[in-house]
């Protein structure tokens, strides 16, 4: 196992809106350390640490770390995950962060990002690649948790789809989901689209035919000869 980041935060005794705004005065942000057992502790970090390790080292979801807690009977340290931080919309500062202790032996459910690998064939001939759906959950172990799952194009044309069930995932790693729901698309663009319903409904008003906007003609029954 390669050497994990540390991370040290202080116990946090004191509590409410008051404190916590004083907390952040002093260049601090408040959080709380959520245990395995499901226990949790209130903590402080200081903000321009936990700046650094949120942009330049990338700390995440994904990503495990050494939460060294600082408490009055001494220091413990605690594998975790940063889960939740709550920004100043108007600022872009950290308001409050929330970390997961996990348990390096068992699974944990969390969402990764897809990322698109590649250039669609589709896309080459004129088609517009679509993203429907950007995240999934998995279960795997923390360390095995990874950054991103890629979702290669190349071979897509127009009209093709991936999706979740054709994801290929890392080792260990297992998709959740209920429905095959689909991840992304190679798409007529919206343009093209438009002109061939345009001459559609053209020629059908050239042959007598009713056209009625925004539905599709209805499927006639087929006849036995």
């Amino acid at each position: 196992m390669s050497q994990l980041m540390t991370l040290s935060v202080r116990e946090r005794t004191e509590k409410g809106k008051g404190k916590n705004r004083r907390l952040r005065g002093a260049g601090q942000v408040p959080g709380v350390y959520y245990h395995p057992d499901g226990t949790n502790l209130t903590v402080q970090v200081d903000e321009l640490i936990l700046s650094k390790m949120l942009g330049r080292l990338g700390l995440g979801r994904s990503k495990v770390f050494e939460l060294e807690i600082e408490q009055p009977s001494g220091k413990q340290t605690k594998p975790s995950l940063l889960w939740d931080v709550l920004y100043d919309p108007v600022k872009s500062r950290a308001l409050h962060v929330d970390f997961l202790g996990v348990d390096l032996d068992k699974n944990i459910r969390v969402s990764v990002r897809f990322e698109v690998a590649g250039k669609a064939k589709g896309v080459a001939n004129g088609g517009v690649l679509e993203v429907y759906r950007d995240s999934v959950d998995v279960v795997c172990k923390p360390l095995d948790i990874p950054e991103h799952i890629l979702v290669d194009v190349t071979e897509l044309e127009i009209g093709d789809n991936v999706h979740v069930a054709d994801v290929s995932f890392p080792a260990g790693v297992q998709a959740m989901f209920d429905e095959n729901f689909a991840v992304l698309g190679v798409v007529v663009p919206s343009a093209v689209k438009d002109e061939a319903e345009a001459a559609a409904a053209a020629e059908a008003a050239a042959e007598g035919e009713p056209v009625v906007e925004g539905e599709e003609a209805a499927p006639q029954p087929e006849t036995e000869a």
